[in-house]
């Protein structure tokens, strides 16, 4: 898992970043400011920020709304600025800070990002309407042309989907462009390339 270091000053940066790296953790940048964390961040998919309170060109909440999202923030800062500056949105370790509680903050943060990822990828896939419908056309054009149930020209979606190894989508635009084509001649089979 990636973790990016975002302090305003080099030295306290550098600093964060040497706990880490003795206690195993892979550090992917060390950053000066907010607008070269979202750079690094734009090339990762999943990390953990570990950052202060504000930077010179922006505070860290600023910076939380630009990450992937699969990214945690960690935000070491003193109580006084967290009571006036911080929410809900980022775990917070207060300074002066132990480099044991900034390591398993960080195994914390990288098990949540993984339950989340595993959790989402569980759920089923949402489709766009524009996808809703070109599926309904598909089987639309199947009910009228073969006298299919929608549930059977659904099923019949599903089964040439998996045997080619396409999207559900992709297939129905097989069967659209195959009907539309004349291809279609009642043998219940769509062409596969």
């Amino acid at each position: 898992m990636n973790i990016i270091v975002v302090f305003p000053k080099k030295e306290v940066a550098l600093k964060i970043k040497n706990i880490l790296v003795k206690n195993g953790y892979d550090v992917a940048a060390v950053c000066l400011n907010g607008a070269q964390a979202i750079a690094a961040a734009g090339h990762l998919e999943t990390g953990v920020v570990v950052c202060s309170i504000r930077f010179v060109d922006m505070m860290y909440h600023e910076l939380k709304e630009c990450l992937p999202v699969y990214f945690e923030m960690i935000v070491v800062a003193r109580r006084e600025q967290w009571q006036e500056y911080g929410e809900e949105d980022a775990a917070w370790l207060p300074l002066p800070m132990k480099g044991f509680d900034l390591v398993d903050l960080v195994a914390d943060l990288q098990a949540e990002i993984l339950r989340r990822i595993k959790k989402d990828r569980t759920k089923p896939k949402t489709r766009s309407t524009e996808e809703r419908k070109l599926i309904d056309r598909a089987k639309e054009l199947l009910m009228a042309r073969h006298g299919y149930t929608e549930e059977e020209a659904h099923r019949y979606l599903q089964k040439q989907s998996m045997d080619s190894g396409r999207a559900l989508t992709a297939t129905a635009k097989r069967v659209l462009a195959a009907c539309e084509d004349g291809e279609a001649d009642g043998s219940h089979t769509v062409s596969q390339e």
